[in-house]
């Protein structure tokens, strides 16, 4: 089977620790309606791939045909033209059951397809960039996006905590949460000190944050500003919050020094069903009960580990 696609489709390659795989897969499913076991997933859905923090990179399938030849004779009849070009062969590793493709012979079937291409090869600067992957016995060919990692960039805070969520899992969280976010607003009553906030609000999420904790508060507030990002954080509990909100993200407070009563985890899931439509709830026990008895369902979950500390990350409707 040879085709141009008509309707769009997208491949996405992922890279994850095999401690939040049930996490990138939850992820998957709030971003695509269903999730991958492999490191893959073809999806009509678009999202941008810098969103997450366990996609690598982003093929927009032009071609797909069973042959590399194939592939080549279609790419020469391509209206899409680019002043400066490069292709990029995305076999470097396993793919699924699709084996890695050695360097060398990558680098030649780059040049192959590049001969084909009307513009002008730059390896350094191009003005389009191209991907060719080989998967399960067809050839793909299109539109190439590498994610870049921009939760990286918000490892190193001024303020943090050795309990806090890592960068990676508030950003899974947040696009949870509000995996299209156009017109959704969304609430962090317990934010601590802001590490889902920023997160979000990195995505362009419409998001508040709220602690009980004064000082913590002043410590998200400067958090948020060290990434020149604008949001607000106010202090109070939830129970004094009147706002309605589309979603709130619930990480049920924990360290230390505090470890919540079984009430006070009711109360506050208890506030979250009357300000929200949906939440994310995320909490070091097994309260099923508890969040039932709010009257949320439980829809989806997964568990994430840091090391020997285990999370259990639930989204409620």
């Amino acid at each position: 089977m040879n085709n141009q696609h008509d309707q769009d489709t997208y491949i996405y390659t992922y890279v994850h620790h095999k401690d939040e795989f049930d996490l990138c897969r939850m992820e998957m499913r709030s971003f695509f309606g269903s999730d991958s076991t492999s490191n893959y997933i073809i999806s009509n859905v678009e999202v941008d791939p810098s969103r997450s923090p366990f996609i690598e990179e982003r093929l927009q399938v032009i071609y797909q045909a069973r042959s590399l030849s194939d592939i080549k004779d279609m790419v020469k009849e391509m209206n899409e033209t680019a002043t400066t070009f490069k292709v990029i062969c995305l076999n470097k590793m396993d793919i699924g059951d699709t084996k890695k493709i050695p360097h060398p012979e990558r680098r030649s079937i780059e040049r192959e397809i590049g001969l084909c291409i009307d513009g002008e090869p730059d390896l350094d600067h191009p003005k389009m960039i191209f991907g060719l992957v080989s998967i399960d016995g067809y050839w793909y060919f299109g539109k190439y996006e590498k994610s870049i990692s921009v939760w990286r960039e918000h490892l190193h805070k001024p303020n943090s905590y050795s309990t806090a969520l890592n960068t990676r899992v508030a950003r899974a969280i947040a696009n949870i949460a509000a995996p299209k976010p156009e017109g959704i607003s969304v609430i962090d009553p317990c934010c601590g000190i802001g590490t889902v906030v920023i997160e979000a609000l990195s995505m362009g999420i419409d998001i508040v944050g709220r602690d009980i904790n004064p000082l913590v508060c002043i410590g998200a507030r400067e958090n948020i500003a060290y990434f020149n990002l604008e949001g607000t954080v106010t202090k109070g509990p939830i129970s004094e919050v009147t706002t309605h909100y589309d979603v709130a993200i619930i990480d049920l407070p924990y360290n230390l020094y505090t470890h919540i009563t079984r009430e006070q985890q009711y109360e506050i899931i208890q506030h979250a069903r009357r300000i929200a439509d949906k939440a994310v709830i995320v909490t070091v026990d097994t309260i099923d009960h508890v969040i039932e008895e709010t009257g949320f369902t439980i829809t989806d979950r997964c568990v994430a580990k840091k090391h020997l500390f285990v999370r259990q990350i639930l989204l409620c409707e």
